[in-house]
C-alpha cells in the first residue's frame, strides 16, 4: 500500500524521538559495527530516515571513508540533517529503485530496516548491484516475524479491536512482512547476486520510560499514523490510547521492556 512507504514531516519527527531510542539504536550499532570490520573507502547508505545507523558509522569508520546517505522521503532526511552528525556526510534523497550513482561507484552498501519497503524488492536488489564495486559487500537487516517482536504485536492486536483489518495489520505487512531467508535469497539471486549470502538471527531488548512512550512510537512515529488519520482524522489520539492500555496490560506500568528480533544480511 502506498501509504505504508510514506514519512511526513510529523512522522519523521516521532521517528526520530520515539522510535529510534526504542528499537532502531542498538541494530543501528550492531550493523555500524560489522561495517567497520571491512576495508572501505566510500559507503553508500540506503533508506537512511533520519539517520541512526548513518550517525554510528560515522562514529566507527575511518574519517577518510565517504559517507553517502540517501532516503526517498525528504522530510527524514531534514529531520537527519537536524538532528546533527559528528562529521561530513553528505545527505542525498534517492529512490532505491533508482539511484543516481554511476556504476560500480560503491564498495559497500548499507541500509537498516529499509528493504521491507522497497515495492520491487528484486529490482532495488539489481540497482544496489549496479552500483557496488567488484568485491563489494551489501549489508542490511530486517524484522523478523511480527510473534518474535513483542511490542509491534500487542500493538496491532490493539489496532485489530477498534479498526478494519488492512489497517491494523500494518506492522505484520509492512516492517514484519519481508523476513523468510529463502524469499529474500531468491530476491537477491534475482537482483544479480552470485556470492555468498550470510544471515544472522539478532535477538534484543526493546525499553521505554512507559507504555504511552511505546504507542506513541508506533501508532505517531510510523506510516501506520497514515493508515489511521485516513480512516478517520479524529481517531489518532484513541489509536494511541488503545496501544498504551494494552502496552499497560501486558507489560505493566511504568518502564517497560520488550522482546525485538531481527535478521541481519551479509551479501558479498
Amino acid at each position: 500500500m502506498q501509504s505504508d512507504t510514506l514519512f511526513s514531516n510529523s512522522i519523521a519527527t516521532m521517528y526520530q524521538s520515539y522510535m529510534v531510542p526504542l528499537i532502531f539504536e542498538s541494530y543501528a550499532t550492531d550493523i555500524a559495527a560489522r561495517m567497520a570490520t571491512r576495508p572501505v573507502s566510500r559507503v553508500l547508505e540506503i533508506a537512511a530516515g533520519t539517520g541512526v545507523v548513518t550517525r554510528a558509522l560515522a562514529r566507527v569508520l575511518d574519517s577518510s571513508v565517504k559517507i553517502v546517505a540517501t532516503d526517498l522521503n525528504q522530510s527524514m532526511l531534514d529531520q537527519a540533517t537536524q538532528t546533527g552528525i559528528s562529521r561530513a556526510v553528505e545527505w542525498r534523497q534517492a529512490d532505491a529503485m533508482q539511484l543516481p550513482f554511476p556504476d560500480a561507484s560503491f564498495d559497500a552498501v548499507v541500509c537498516q530496516f529499509g528493504v521491507m519497503f522497497f515495492p520491487d524488492k528484486a529490482g532495488a536488489f539489481a540497482e544496489v548491484r549496479r552500483v557496488l564495486r567488484d568485491g563489494g559487500v551489501f549489508m542490511f537487516n530486517v524484522w523478523d516475524n511480527i510473534e518474535e517482536n513483542e511490542f509491534a504485536l500487542t500493538v496491532t492486536e490493539a489496532m485489530s479491536t477498534i479498526f478494519s483489518d488492512t489497517l491494523a495489520q500494518f506492522m505484520a505487512r509492512t516492517p514484519h512482512g519481508y523476513f523468510a531467508h529463502d524469499t529474500i535469497e531468491q530476491d537477491l539471486r534475482n537482483g544479480g547476486f552470485v556470492g555468498s549470502i550470510e544471515a544472522e538471527t539478532v535477538t534484543s531488548q526493546s525499553r521505554a520510560l512507559s507504555a504511552h512512550d511505546v504507542a506513541v512510537a508506533f501508532c505517531q512515529g510510523t506510516p501506520l499514523r497514515n493508515a489511521i488519520l485516513a480512516q478517520d482524522g479524529q481517531r489518532l489520539g484513541e489509536a494511541t490510547t488503545c496501544a498504551a492500555n494494552a502496552i499497560t496490560a501486558r507489560f505493566g506500568s511504568g518502564a517497560v521492556h520488550g522482546k525485538i528480533q531481527a535478521k541481519v544480511f551479509t551479501v558479498s
